[in-house]
């Protein structure tokens, strides 16, 4: 993981945190930035294209019928 979105996610998490009044604004921030974490750990990078025109053997194997 990069460490930006480390990062990102450790400012979240301490916003949670700060926010822990009662009043429905503080419930309705404190929510939408642990919704937005959720979504953060359930995001999942694609992988990138190969640099070079080299094939890994064992990618070829799983490729293979």
């Amino acid at each position: 993981m990069p460490p930006t979105y480390v990062l990102a996610r450790d400012h979240l998490e301490r916003a949670a945190t700060i926010l822990q009044g009662a009043d429905q604004r503080s419930r309705q921030l404190r929510h939408i930035i642990e919704r937005t974490i959720g979504l953060m750990d359930d995001f999942r990078p694609e992988q990138s294209a190969p640099a070079s025109n080299v094939v890994e053997i064992n990618d070829y194997r799983h490729l293979r019928p």
